[in-house]
């Protein structure tokens, strides 16, 4: 008895010692080629000209806006229903080379050559109306397929990237690297695509807008598919899997034992309620200036570096819903201001009044950009890892996909009201800058202003919830990296076994 209470004592150690060493700063795991790996599949997610997808879809394209109601509505429900069926897919997965890596490398070749299809569609169906069946059976089919094989992606990403360390200060550090460099880079495509639209529009530059976006897509879509390709093949798995797999019912048990997820969920189902139209049409149709974006965000492009300088600082001062509220609701604060000056004498028809009014919302809101991109998704890593914590096992893709659940089913409401107001407001696909009526140019920036704030404020109560302090954060980790110690110990000593 004394000698199995001694070995007990050895063991228990052994595992403390262990976690000490797992939680250690200064342990890493993840070397500098993989770290610049991580960076570069960082810069690929932005790296693409995506933000003026609406545009491509609407003026380019030209797919009617009530067919774009039918299939907002449609893919919505479809998302719905394969995420679940995908995340019980990629839990159960066991492969020599992890659980999301071989779904990442199988998605590198067909994700790109969707996105290239999408980019060519002005090729194959030019000069159609926009209600022609052909286009529109084919744009169906294509959303369905590329819908599949994006969520598939998205729950591979997600889970790879909250196993890449077990360290938990190693990975914030890679988050904020991740952030700070690619913000250099990723955000180079949509900037240029900006100055060239409104060179085009201004008859300054001898080439078709849809040349322009087919040329401009095909080329972005292949050098981010070989940047997500290099980092699929480069990066490991760190965290080990317990060999049985979780099953659909236990996944979804887990979800409801996860408070913190289940807060973060409740906050995205709030979040989108708002109904957000984006920028692209007023910048576009009224101000008639696509690389507006690029222009009032040239001060906030100096400070938003400096703001990953003092993330680790604020997290060490504040807690992290304060932290959380900040970051996320600053913005809609300033929106506030300028919808204001815009709604006064006509001046959302005016860029000497309305530069100087977005450029101030954006220098202040860069203030705290480093906070708002590293808080929210070191929060999900969090997730993942207290439902192992209360659970015993890791159901990374399932609790991806119960985060974007609700939230997913009301954004598929919210797309296809979207699509309809445009319709109702007499915007005009295809018509161009400077031919949509001057009630309809009021409402599109009404649209981009005031109602997403007005509709997503109620996502503030939530965030008020968030249980993770830093004591609970601390003994989770303690007691994670103990006990993934003594499944590493379990598993060599079954191979040992088996070998003899």
């Amino acid at each position: 008895m004394a000698e199995a209470s001694t070995a007990e004592k050895v063991a228990v150690d052994e595992a403390s010692e262990y976690a000490n060493r797992a939680l250690n700063k200064n342990r890493r795991y993840v070397g500098t080629k993989e770290t610049l790996a991580y960076i570069i599949y960082d810069i690929s997610v932005s790296f693409n000209i995506n933000k003026y997808n609406d545009i491509f879809t609407t003026d380019i394209i030209q797919i009617g806006l009530r067919f774009q109601t039918v299939v907002s509505f449609v893919i919505g429900i479809w998302d719905i229903i394969n995420d679940i069926f995908l995340a019980a897919i990629v839990d159960r997965t066991r492969t020599r080379l992890g659980k999301f890596k071989p779904w990442l490398l199988l998605y590198a070749g067909p994700g790109m050559l969707l996105s290239f299809f999408f980019w060519s569609m002005p090729l194959f169906f030019a000069n159609m109306s926009p209600y022609n069946v052909t286009k529109l059976t084919a744009y169906m089919i294509f959303s369905i397929i590329n819908n599949l094989a994006g969520s598939l992606n998205n729950i591979a990403r997600t889970g790879m990237l909250s196993t890449i360390t077990p360290n938990v200060i190693e990975r914030t550090r890679l988050i904020t690297q991740a952030n700070l460099f690619s913000g250099f880079v990723e955000r180079g495509p949509e900037i240029i695509m900006g100055l060239l639209i409104d060179l085009v529009n201004h008859g300054q530059f001898k080439i078709k807008l849809p040349s322009l976006f087919v040329g401009a897509g095909l080329i972005t879509s292949l050098f981010a598919g070989c940047m997500a390709l290099y980092f699929s093949i480069v990066a490991k798995e760190r965290v080990l899997q317990k060999t049985e797999k979780p099953s659909i019912t236990q996944g979804l048990r887990s979800i409801f034992t996860n408070k913190p997820l289940l807060v973060l969920t409740v906050e995205e189902f709030l979040c989108a309620l708002s109904i957000n139209f984006g920028l692209n049409y007023y910048y576009i149709n009224v101000l008639g200036l696509a690389s507006m974006t690029t222009i009032v965000g040239i001060p906030g492009a100096i400070v938003s570096p400096i703001s990953y300088s003092y993330v680790t600082k604020a997290r060490a001062m504040f807690s992290t819903k304060t932290l959380w509220i900040l970051s996320a609701h600053l913005p809609d604060v300033l929106m506030v201001g300028v919808f204001a000056v815009g709604s006064m004498n006509k001046n959302y028809k005016k860029l000497g009044v309305m530069i100087p009014a977005f450029m101030l919302r954006e220098t202040i809101w860069m203030s705290v950009y480093g906070i708002s991109k590293v808080i929210p998704e070191e929060m999900r890593n969090e997730c993942i890892d207290y439902g192992e914590w209360k659970t015993g096992y890791r159901t990374e893709g399932m609790t991806g996909v119960a985060k974007g659940l609700a939230t997913k089913l009301v954004a598929t409401l919210g797309n296809t009201v979207k699509s309809f107001i445009m319709s109702r407001i007499g915007y005009q696909e295809g018509a161009g800058y400077g031919k949509q009526s001057e009630k309809t140019e009021y409402l599109l920036f009404v649209m981009c202003t005031i109602v997403p704030v007005c509709t997503g404020i109620l996502s503030l109560i939530p965030k008020l919830f968030y249980p993770i302090n830093t004591e609970t954060r601390e003994r989770m980790y303690r007691e994670l990296n103990e006990r993934r110690h003594a499944t590493v110990t379990e598993v060599n000593a079954k191979e040992i076994e088996a070998q003899e």
